[in-house]
């Protein structure tokens, strides 16, 4: 069983826990120095995904307009080429 857990943890947990003990404190220490916050991280997250969602959307109406001034020429031209072909 021991040995399960150091594979999984990729040493012993002792080590791991002074490994993470050690990055915490220096992480702490950078986002101090930043002015970082974990919920100023998630909000910006948040705001990237609202961000994206709507322009997203945006990006859609976009290309349904240029959809539809493609179609208004392509359509006829399409139907009328086809008809053309058809009295052949």
């Amino acid at each position: 069983m021991s040995e399960q857990v150091n594979k999984f943890l990729g040493d012993s947990p002792f080590r791991v826990l002074i490994k993470l003990i050690a990055v915490s404190i220096f992480v702490g220490f950078i986002m101090s120095a930043f002015g970082w916050y974990p919920m100023d991280i998630f909000w910006t997250i948040r705001d990237f995904f609202f961000d994206l969602w709507r322009q997203g959307f945006q990006a859609l109406g976009a290309i349904g307009d240029y959809f539809l001034l493609g179609a208004a020429i392509v359509i006829p031209a399409f139907i009328i080429i086809r008809i053309m072909n058809y009295r052949r």
